[in-house]
């Protein structure tokens, strides 16, 4: 029998968001405060930890994106620029290097939900930087077209905007929207594009405030990201 203080169901998710970095920023102050008083509370929060290192290790696969979508990416969006071709090329292979660990953060967030979930997303994404200086976990459910974009790591620069972008096939990069500075971004796919996210990929590009001021990526590319569809 486990000696460890019994805690209530709703903690227990909470201190998975919390490993995570799901938890909106006032929570997260919240759960810190807490931390410092309620040892079974940092039990739990250890406990969490150790149940995703293992799920990393044994039960996600390492993926390679293939290097025919790397060529494709970088086409579609940076037709004319040498230097970011070559930053695109570095980002594309330090994403592949994330892939292992952010996946994890894909599965705890289909699995906890949200407010207003209607079930399992049909589609997720890790978006990374080559550092993982930026990270971001996606998943998108196609009934209600709800798009939620979780930031694990990284922030918005001062005086800019960071913008998603939806890449597909021979199409020109369609914009997402702003991601909000805040933990997350609830974002209203419409239907028209709902179809596209199968074999698509993410990405998220440095733009003025407003967003890109042409339709298409302007600035930096910060983080990419294979769109992986969920068997049922």
């Amino acid at each position: 029998m486990s000696d460890r203080p019994t805690i209530s169901p709703d903690d227990s998710g909470k201190a998975a968001e919390y490993v995570l970095g799901l938890l909106p920023d006032a929570e997260a102050r919240e759960m810190r405060a807490r931390l410092e008083s309620e040892p079974a509370l940092r039990d739990e929060v250890l406990a969490w930890e150790r149940r995703f290192a293992t799920m990393a290790e044994q039960e996600v696969a390492p993926v390679t994106p293939p290097a025919s979508v790397e060529a494709r990416l970088v086409a579609h969006l940076f037709r004319d620029d040498a230097r970011s071709r070559w930053q695109w090329s570095g980002l594309w292979r330090g994403a592949a290097a994330l892939a292992m660990a952010g996946l994890v953060a894909v599965a705890v967030l289909v699995y906890i939900g949200g407010p207003g979930s209607r079930g399992e997303p049909e589609f997720t994404a890790i978006i990374a930087a080559e550092d993982g200086g930026l990270q971001l976990a996606a998943a998108l459910d196609l009934d209600s077209g709800q798009l939620r974009v979780s930031r694990q790591s990284g922030s918005v620069a001062d005086g800019r905007a960071q913008q998603l972008w939806l890449i597909t096939g021979d199409a020109a990069p369609v914009s997402l929207g702003l991601l909000s500075a805040e933990s997350e971004t609830q974002v209203a796919v419409p239907e028209p594009l709902r179809a596209l996210f199968a074999g698509g990929v993410l990405a998220v590009s440095d733009e003025p405030p407003g967003g890109s001021p042409t339709g298409a990526p302007t600035g930096d590319v910060l983080a990419i990201g294979v769109i992986e569809e969920i068997q049922a």
